[in-house]
């Protein structure tokens, strides 16, 4: 009788344990989770580790969720001189890769160099006409950055894009004009005429953009329904 007590008892400390264990789990990975949050923030802010210290962040986290903070507006600005440093370094070794980059890519055969400084490659030519800057074109993409990241895709969603051709990035107004319903090019636009140093996260600034386009529909100015794809 004792042994059987002795055993249950060890079997609801178990239980008991479990929860336990597995709460203190959960909130170790949720901890790491808000780490990595708040570190991709910053890093898309073009902050990198050597740019900001380490314990003085853990302090100030520390602090901030003890109510003890004494930030200042002062300190606030210092943050924004800081973020807006960072990336003004960011954008100009993007730019010089990426200068590197479209120079190269220039002499491959098929790749063709506008006077804007926009190469494109005609994967699909299509047929009919080509947009004007205030129809309205339906069209599938694909947008990644010249390590192979992908930050966009209408291919992943399910679902074309349809706007005016004037209604996007300059690099993409050009290359729209010169597609035809049912082309597909490979784009390769250089910062300017894309979002230069204010680009949207997770575009770091100063980038060089890949995209593989697909015009489906154009739609002309004034109404009507878009033309389908030949």
């Amino acid at each position: 009788m004792a042994t059987s007590a002795r055993v249950s008892a060890q079997n609801t400390g178990a239980r008991d344990a479990a929860p336990a264990k597995a709460a203190a789990a959960n909130k170790d990975d949720a901890s790491y989770s808000l780490g990595v949050s708040m570190g991709s923030q910053l890093h898309e802010f073009g902050l990198g580790a050597g740019d900001v210290s380490l314990e003085r962040v853990m302090q100030g986290l520390r602090e901030a969720l003890a109510g003890t903070a004494k930030a200042t507006p002062e300190d606030n600005a210092k943050i924004g001189a800081l973020i807006q440093e960072a990336r003004t370094a960011l954008a100009a070794r993007n730019k010089e890769t990426g200068r590197k980059f479209l120079a190269e890519n220039a002499k491959k055969k098929g790749v063709v160099t506008t006077a804007s400084g926009l190469q494109y490659r005609v994967i699909n030519a299509g047929k009919g006409n080509s947009p004007k800057l205030t129809d309205l074109v339906t069209v599938h993409y694909r947008g990644t950055l010249l390590d192979g990241t992908e930050f966009d895709s209408s291919i992943r969603r399910g679902e074309p894009a349809s706007f005016p051709v004037n209604g996007v990035i300059p690099g993409w107004q050009e290359a729209l004009q010169l597609m035809k319903p049912g082309a597909k090019f490979e784009l390769f636009i250089p910062p300017e005429l894309a979002y230069d140093d204010n680009s949207p996260p997770p575009i770091p600034p100063g980038s060089v953009l890949q995209f593989e386009v697909e015009l489906l529909e154009v739609a002309p100015a004034g109404g009507g329904q878009p033309g389908s794809t030949p």
